[in-house]
């Protein structure tokens, strides 16, 4: 397997299925995207996940990996494309 050093264009299809194997877990659909949640600590964490093939924006992506949403960094995505791979 590949060892990622910088973040590689990842679609919404392929952060969902990150996602799910970092417990994510999907709570419903509609046309704009996939929800998703985790639980952390006491509260219950919701974000939601374009379901796309092509690549995420840039911008879009770091909401998404953001304080506000999921909260892990790209520092965070790196390390779940590294462990699971793509």
């Amino acid at each position: 397997m590949v060892k990622y050093t910088k973040l590689p264009a990842i679609s919404g299809k392929q952060l969902i299925k990150l996602l799910e194997k970092d417990g994510w877990i999907i709570k419903g659909q509609a046309t704009h995207g996939v929800s998703l949640a985790k639980l952390v600590g006491d509260r219950t964490v919701v974000t939601v996940v374009r379901n796309t093939n092509a690549s995420l924006p840039v911008g879009t992506l770091g909401a998404i990996l953001g304080v506000k949403q999921i909260g892990i960094g790209k520092s965070g995505l790196l390390d779940l494309v590294n462990k699971y791979g793509l």
